[in-house]
């Protein structure tokens, strides 16, 4: 019997790849960039189940090009804004993600994000490594508290639920937003206060981002929302780039109107908007929210599933458009 034919966009972490190569002829890009868009629509061609991250573009020129006999894009990630799901549902191709797994690990980073902003590490470790500690001072790197202060969650799903679960260890005030829902259950359970947009920006000492990048998420926190914020405020955003005006952060930035901001996500990845690497206020890392050894593991392993699941017939455990379930 043939094998299912696929094509995997990166070299993932184990188990992943070994359990699609069981069942499956994978072809797999070796690169440690994404992939060339001409070389990603050539590959593409025949098979029956793609393997992609977020960073390649999943649409109708893609699903063209490979071809009528494509079954299923089993994305690894929870985030899909990268894939055309209105397209892929028309085409009847499966479309899944990775959710659940990413929670704690992301929570984890924003945190770090938090604390490090807060405490300025990252400037403290560079004065450090460049030989200019001299002796302590009374005035040297100082910061906020985090402990006892107000944070502001924005997007109340999951990772924000834990966030305010570490604020609790924290005896922070914790003020959440979603336009999605609210929940006085859990408000009591979790301690934590419901609040406005614009009176959480006002009101919190840091503001966290935890929200889907959609038409109504993009630019949600841009210049006038940088204006609500307190100057002594810090920014969090392990969601997804665009969410935030980076050219307006970065003017908010430079001029004081907020104290800082710890990104992992940016508007234009891999780029940045101009000016922000050069300003002292701001902890940047490269989108590794979810990446520890154990999570990264774990998606690769829910994604290959997803893929074979679907490949054999089956519903995939975590269908995003259930709609192109059994359509021809």
């Amino acid at each position: 019997m043939a094998k299912w034919k696929v094509f995997v966009t990166r070299r993932l972490p184990s188990p992943g790849l070994e359990l699609v190569a069981e069942e499956c002829d994978a072809s797999v890009y070796e690169g440690d960039r994404p992939i060339p868009r001409e070389e990603l629509l050539r590959r593409v061609r025949g098979v029956e189940g793609l393997l992609p991250l977020l960073t390649e573009a999943i649409d109708a020129e893609l699903m063209e090009a490979a071809g009528p006999q494509l079954r299923v894009i089993a994305n690894y990630a929870v985030g899909f804004n990268n894939i055309d799901v209105a397209e892929a549902t028309r085409r009847g191709i499966l479309v899944t993600n990775t959710p659940g797994v990413l929670t704690e690990t992301t929570a984890d980073l924003a945190w770090a994000l938090l604390m490090a902003t807060a405490r300025r590490l990252v400037e403290a470790d560079a004065y450090m490594r460049a030989g200019k500690y001299a002796g302590w001072s009374p005035t040297l790197f100082l910061g906020p508290d985090v402990y006892g202060k107000t944070l502001g969650i924005v997007g109340f799903g999951r990772i924000g639920e834990a966030m305010a679960r570490r604020a609790r260890g924290f005896g922070m005030t914790v003020l959440y937003h979603d336009v999605r829902r609210r929940s006085e259950a859990e408000e009591q359970q979790l301690g934590v206060v419901f609040r406005e947009m614009d009176d959480l920006l006002a009101e919190a000492d840091f503001v966290t981002l935890h929200v889907d990048l959609n038409e109504r998420t993009h630019h949600l926190i841009g210049r006038p929302q940088l204006e609500r914020m307190k100057p002594s405020a810090i920014l969090i955003n392990a969601a997804r780039g665009p969410v935030v005006d980076e050219a307006a952060l970065v003017e908010a930035l430079r001029t004081g109107q907020i104290a800082g901001a710890g990104l992992d996500v940016f508007e234009r990845e891999p780029e940045m908007a101009p000016g922000l690497a050069d300003l002292p206020n701001t902890v940047l890392v490269p989108h590794i929210a979810s990446g520890s050894l154990e999570t990264r593991a774990k998606m690769a392993e829910i994604a290959a599933t997803n893929l074979l699941e679907a490949l054999r017939g089956h519903r995939p455990p975590n269908l995003v458009n259930p709609e192109a379930w059994g359509k021809e």
